[in-house]
């Protein structure tokens, strides 16, 4: 099928490679699928869209740049691609790898690539920056804005991109250029990276924060999941940051092939041993990157300062320590980390405080879209009415119920897959209050489940959205279902509600 010689693939190693007339076919006309048909058709490309749905916007920009685009279901190849006979095709993260058009390139010998893959190749348009890779299956956004914002606290150019929000591909071409990238990587994206070969990425220092079952729908089983997430340590240059409390990335670490001389730092809640990040006696600590680490560690900041700024909640803290380890490994001062920290802010919908009204919390968590992140929001309250559900995503949520019956007044389930939840309470909470949203009509759901945990709600509890599930089957995402949330609860209180609003991320809900 495909007439291109292996080599001249081989070869497209930087942006001032010879691109031109290779004919690429690009899956996905969403953000990322835009911006690499806009990099390939500016890099003199023949380009092909295949979009299953068309965008008005995207699709007369692409007419005007010189891209050819082709709307169709895709539920089986479009005679266009065969009749195109690509040389590469660009597949955009989320398309299932046993989907008609990458088994076709699959069968046809068409190598198949990520943005990921394509960014990394084509970095040195304007300066080839330094990549910080941030991975696991929750705490990867907040870790990346840290970092990055710690990493412009110094004075470099650093941008957050990726899976975040904004393409790599964007932040490549940015004609400032930066000195680092931090790249949010989910799993999908991971899938397509290769780890030898012209396209593997050597990164500067790379993290996996956390892994569990999540995205099981998409992969097939755990142990895939898990060996795309581990892909995120191939070929790192200086530091290799792990999760101490979680086995799996301690093993992805030891599993993974990395340039000499790179380091294993962990990173946990504990007190830390040399090489790592931890805490001791309410004190962030560094005893990774100090001469003395044997015998000293730097203190980076302590937990009586983060908790009046919303960062004192464990999985936050874990993050922080996560980020500070992946930037002094660049460098960055510890009294520059400590500054940075006390000016920072959590992203909205991430236990966010919605409003303190009659001792009553209301706390907006709708990034909370698998069952670890619902689980790790849990244990930072003492008495919860909990609003969950969702879509599952193929994920049993019957242990986090279990894990958390004690600490619970009452439940408010929403979502399509609610029946598994339902039977997960009855099970193991069967004298627990539990109260179903049985509309499907997007702009009550928000407005009943706020009144039934009104209803309920007592002096000292907190009312808590950690949904433990993705949002798709009743919103546009988790930032509008946490918008839907504040506005029910602002709402049912008027003025007596006291709380940030929240500002809205642009970006999707893969981890």
């Amino acid at each position: 099928m495909t007439d291109a010689p292996a080599s001249r693939l081989d070869g497209l190693t930087s942006w001032h490679a010879d691109w031109s007339g290779l004919r690429v076919a690009v899956l996905g006309l969403g953000v990322t699928g835009f911006a690499v048909a806009d990099t390939l058709t500016e890099l003199g490309a023949d380009v092909l869209v295949l979009a299953p749905a068309r965008d008005d916007d995207r699709a007369r920009i692409l007419e005007v740049i010189g891209a050819k685009l082709v709307t169709d279901p895709l539920e089986a190849v479009p005679a266009e691609l065969e009749a195109f006979a690509p040389e590469l095709l660009i597949a955009s993260p989320g398309f299932h790898p046993d989907h008609p058009v990458l088994e076709w390139a699959g069968g046809a010998g068409v190598p198949v690539w990520g943005d990921i893959e394509l960014a990394w190749r084509v970095r040195d348009k304007v300066n080839a920056a330094d990549w910080i890779l941030v991975t696991g299956t929750n705490g990867k956004t907040t870790t990346v804005q840290l970092a990055a914002t710690l990493l412009a606290a110094n004075g470099l150019r650093a941008a957050p991109c990726g899976n975040i929000g904004v393409p790599v591909l964007d932040a490549v071409r940015d004609p400032g250029g930066f000195d680092v990238l931090v790249v949010e990587l989910s799993s999908y994206q991971l899938h397509h990276v290769p780890t030898e070969g012209p396209g593997a990425i050597h990164p500067w220092a790379a993290a996996c924060l956390n892994l569990a079952d999540d995205h099981l729908d998409w992969h097939g089983s755990l142990e895939a999941y898990a060996a795309a997430k581990g892909k995120v340590y191939a070929n790192t240059r200086v530091a290799c940051v792990y999760n101490r409390a979680d086995e799996a990335t301690r093993r992805m670490v030891e599993d993974a092939e990395v340039e000499e001389g790179a380091r294993a730092i962990g990173f946990g809640l504990d007190t830390p041993g040399p090489s790592d990040f931890g805490v001791v006696e309410g004190i962030l600590c560094d005893r990774a990157f100090l001469e003395e680490r044997r015998t000293a560690a730097l203190e980076l900041a302590t937990l009586d300062e983060l908790e009046p700024l919303g960062l004192g909640a464990p999985h936050v803290v874990a993050n922080i320590l996560a980020a500070a380890a992946l930037v002094r490994s660049y460098g960055v001062p510890a009294p520059v980390v400590h500054d940075a920290l006390l000016d920072f802010r959590l992203d909205a919908h991430r236990i966010e405080t919605v409003a303190l009204a009659g001792g009553v919390r209301w706390i907006d968590d709708s990034k909370a879209t698998n069952p670890h992140a619902a689980e790790a929001s849990l244990r930072a309250f003492g008495r919860v009415i909990w609003i969950v559900g969702g879509l599952l995503k193929g994920v049993d949520a019957d242990a986090l119920v279990a894990a958390h019956v004690d600490r619970l007044r009452a439940a408010i389930v929403i979502g399509r897959d609610r029946q598994a939840l339902v039977a997960a309470f009855a099970r193991h909470a069967p004298e627990l209050p539990l109260f179903e949203v049985t509309t499907d009509d997007t702009g009550l759901v928000m407005p009943e489940a706020v009144a039934l945990a009104a209803a309920v709600a007592e002096e000292g509890d907190t009312v808590l959205l950690a949904p433990a599930a993705a949002s798709m089957d009743q919103f546009a995402d988790y930032a509008d279902r946490g918008r839907r949330f504040h506005e029910a609860v602002r709402s049912m209180l008027g003025g007596e509600a006291d709380g940030d609003s929240a500002q809205e991320p642009a970006r999707g809900e893969d981890g």
